[in-house]
Formats: structure tokens, sequence, C-alpha cells
């Protein structure tokens, strides 16, 4: 059957054109590396393609058998430090998680669809300078999958990436550490023997000063140190030839505890450097947060601007989501017919929910922090400062908890097994379809959070479910719906912001003073 587009979804009360509107700043339009809060916990995400043995490479740094590492097909490892050992699932459409056993014969719980992340905490040394991050192997990730990696990737400042001596960067392994390179992300490369052990010597072969990289002395003599040091300047130099602007990236040869020792040093160093970065640019009193800031003597018409900010920003969002599913759509149907199948619809729908959720989240956020610096700036006659805008900020949180009884905005939205769309509130069911949990938010809105229900991976994982029309028809329905339920989501959530934001300048125009 034929697919047509997906038409955006509109308010009725919705007539007045974009371009009639003020303008609530550019947002952003695809997920990717941005910098991170100087509250957020410093982390390493290890990422490299399959056969290259990085579980193992994160089990020697860690000191841990490798089999306590081991997660479901297409979840993240977060690994933590902690006192008492502990593991536990975190999967969408639970609000706690599911807990096993810590140890290496601990049998997993039994779910219906994989989680999105396992939190392994463990009592090791190295975790108390960052929190170690394990993705799934890089041709399991697809587009959707990188884009939430790499919004990973610029929360926690490096990426360490593992690859076999006998293996080469794919073309999507390279855009994506394409996309690292500009930005301040460290990025640190480790290589493991492949099948046959290092790659022999060749004639013409870089030289072990080209590959800068550190080689540790090998347990079996100079030559395999050799060897491996002419082995990571091959891999080097094809990487440079590519992406020039890693040239200052680090190399490490590992292959057993002592060669694995440079490269926790390197990661334990880099954690310093970057731990004073942040702390550094966090002052712990920001200019105008505790000051009596006065109003304009005539603000104008900042409450008819407010109305109409809230509009266009919730319109716009909406409009942009309702293409970004159009396109999703389409890649099911490309799944469906030219992938896996049906058995991989529900992955790559997730991956998707999971990179839409965070685009979402981004939209609404910066569109929320431009509304505020517009119209707090005509009520108070000049663009509020950082600080003043968090107290700001605050005000409008507290507001919003008046605003909306017995309809709470922390909401995930589930897709069911009949192509319907099932709500569960509540921070801790957001929390559950976190791939890697942010530190603590200081934005006004709580996250957008959409995922797959479990039913989903029964019903099209089941042995001889592979009618591809239905699955289609199935996938249309489905993005449909949470099109319907994001529309209103979005309106609800800027709704509220108009009201509660509107009550705080209300109180300092009428009392002449900032308020908050």
């Amino acid at each position: 059957m034929k697919q047509g587009p997906l038409p955006s979804v509109d308010s009725p009360d919705d007539t007045t054109g974009p371009t009639d509107l003020p303008s609530c700043g550019p947002l952003p339009t695809r997920v990717g590396v941005t910098g991170p809060a100087p509250e957020e916990p410093l982390g390493v995400v290890a990422v490299g393609p399959a056969g290259a043995e990085r579980r193992a490479v994160l089990a020697t740094l860690l000191k841990l058998d490798p089999v306590m590492l081991t997660v479901p097909a297409g979840s993240w490892l977060v690994v933590r430090n902690a006192k008492v050992p502990t593991r536990a699932a975190f999967v969408p459409g639970y609000r706690q998680p599911h807990s096993y056993g810590a140890d290496r014969d601990a049998a997993g719980p039994a779910l219906a669809r994989p989680p999105r992340r396992v939190e392994l905490s463990v009592p090791e040394p190295l975790l108390r300078h960052f929190t170690l991050i394990d993705v799934p192997d890089t041709a399991t990730l697809g587009a959707a999958g990188n884009r939430v990696l790499l919004e990973a990737v610029g929360r926690a400042g490096a990426l360490l990436f593992v690859i076999a001596a006998d293996q080469a960067f794919t073309a999507t392994e390279l855009n994506l550490l394409a996309e690292v390179a500009p930005t301040s992300v460290e990025v640190v490369f480790a290589v493991t023997p492949g099948a046959a052990g290092w790659a022999p010597l060749a004639d013409g072969a870089a030289t072990t000063e080209d590959a800068g990289a550190s080689v540790p002395p090998a347990g079996s003599g100079a030559t395999e140190a050799t060897a491996a040091a002419v082995t990571v300047a091959a891999h080097r130099a094809a990487l440079l030839a590519a992406v020039p602007a890693l040239a200052g990236a680090r190399w490490f040869p590992v292959d057993d505890a002592d060669s694995a020792a440079d490269l926790r040093r390197a990661l334990v160093g880099w954690s310093s450097r970057e731990g004073l970065q942040r702390a550094s640019v966090n002052p712990p009193v920001l200019p105008g947060q505790h000051d009596r800031i006065a109003v304009a003597a005539d603000p104008g018409d900042w409450s008819e601007r407010l109305d109409r900010q809230t509009r266009s920003c919730a319109q716009r969002i909406r409009q942009h989501l309702a293409l970004e599913l159009a396109n999703i759509h389409l890649r099911a149907v490309q799944e469906i017919v030219f992938g896996v199948g049906c058995a991989g619809l529900p992955d790559l729908l997730d991956r998707e929910m999971a990179a839409l959720s965070l685009l979402a989240t981004a939209q609404c956020d910066q569109a929320v922090r431009g509304i505020i610096t517009d119209v707090a700036g005509r009520v108070l006659a000049t663009p509020p400062t950082e600080g003043v805008r968090r107290r700001i900020a605050t005000a409008v949180q507290y507001g919003l908890v008046d605003d909306r009884p017995g309809q709470e905005l922390d909401k995930v939205l589930l897709i069911t097994s009949t192509a319907g769309v099932a709500g569960l509130t509540g921070p801790e069911a957001i929390d559950a379809l976190s791939s890697y949990p942010a530190a603590a938010r200081s934005e006004v809105l709580p996250p957008v959070a959409v995922a797959l229900s479990g039913g989903c991976w029964q019903q099209w994982r089941t042995p001889g479910n592979n009618d591809h029309s239905a699955a289609r028809a199935w996938s249309q329905r489905a993005v449909r719906e949470v099109e319907l339920g994001l529309s209103r989501e979005i309106s609800r959530r800027f709704e509220v912001i108009r009201l509660s934001l509107g009550a705080v300048l209300s109180d300092a125009v009428d009392h002449g003073i900032l308020l908050a």
C-alpha cells in the first residue's frame, strides 16, 4: 500500500502565520555535540566496531571480569563508582529499575524489551575520576543512534575509540569522528591485536615517531612492540587522511594490563584538567542573582508579546517534529523492505524515538530560554543577565506546579503493540528512558520522552510474523499517534510557560521590582 506524507498537526487557534509573529530565535535542527554544563559529571564514552575487544579493554581498565560488562544487545552500559556493587537495568515503561546481582554468575532479569541502559556500580578508584560509558557497536547504531551518541559524548567530555589491528575505519565511523573533531571533546584511540596478532612489518610503513602513540614495553620483546607501533601508525595515518583535525589525538596499543596502564594514566590526566576547567566556569553566585532589579517605567505590551511568542514557538516546534516523524516513517519502511525486515522495526523505531526526544527537548529548552530573555528584557528595560534569567526560570518552575494540578509534565509517551500511544508520568519514568542520564537539569521544562513498549518487541519478533504490509501500516499509525501526542504535549508545555512566566512578570510590574 502506498504511504503518503504525514501532515503536521496544529491547534485550531493557530491561525497566524509564523512570519507575522515575533521570532523565538533559531532552534536546533538536529542533535549533535554540545558543550558540557559545568555541573555535568565527567565521563568517558567507549565506542568502536564489533570484534575489537572493546569490552576486554574496559574490563582491563576497571580490573573486572569482562562478563560483568555484558548487557543486552542495543543497551548502553554506565559504570560508576560505589562502595557496594550493584547492577540495574532501566527499561522504558517502568518507574523502577530491574535489579540483578553484580557478580559474575548473576543472571539478568527476563525483560520484554532491551533496557535503554544498564548501570553497574563497583568499588574502583578509576571511577572516582569519571564515569565509564560503553555503547553498542558502531555498525548497529544507525543514524539515530549516532545522534544520541554525539549528544552523550558532548556531555561526558571524552571519547575512547577502540579498533583492532586488522580492522579499518568505516565511512560511518569517520563521519562520527569528523563531527567530534572540531569540538572540545577529548578523543583517545586504543588499538588491540587482531585475529592474527599485530600486523607484520611492511616496507615503507610509518615509524613509531609518526604514530604519536605511547608504546609500553611489550612482554614478548622489542619485535612485538615495534609491530604494535607500526600498526598504530598505519591506523593513525588512515584516520588523518580523512579527519586531519584529530592530529592531536593520542593512540595506545592495548593487549594486556601493562599496556593498558598508559591509557589509564592518560584518561586520569584528562579528567583532572577537565574537572578544573569545568569548576572554573561555574561561579558560586552569578551577577544579578540576589540584587533588586527595577522594572521599566513603561514595559509596553509585554503580555501580548508573551502570548504571541509562546504560540509561535509551539507551532514551529510542532511543525519541525512533524517533518522529523515523516522522515522516521520513511526510514522505518526502508528497514522493513530493504533491511532486517519486521524483526528490525522495534530496534530502529526505538533509536529514532530516543533521538527525537533529545531534539524536541533541546528545541523546547532553547525556545523557553529565548522567550524569557526577550519578554523579561522588555519588562526590565535591559536584557537579563544569566543570574537574573535563572531567578526568573526558578520562579517559573515553581509556578508550573500551581498551573498544572493533576496534569504532570513529567510524562513518557510509550508506543504500544496496537500502534497507539500510552502515557506514563513521573520523573523516574523519564529517567528510565535515558541512555546516559544527565546531571540535575536547570531548564524550566522536563525532558520530552518517547519510547517503545515491550509489547512491540514481542509482536514483531515473533517467529513467522513477517508481514511487510502489516508492518508498514502499523509503523504509519504509530508515527501518526506519536505526532498527535507530541503536538498536544508541546502545546500544553508552552501554555503553562505562558501562564507561569506571565504571573512572575506581572508581579514584577505591579511592585516595580523583580520579586523572583
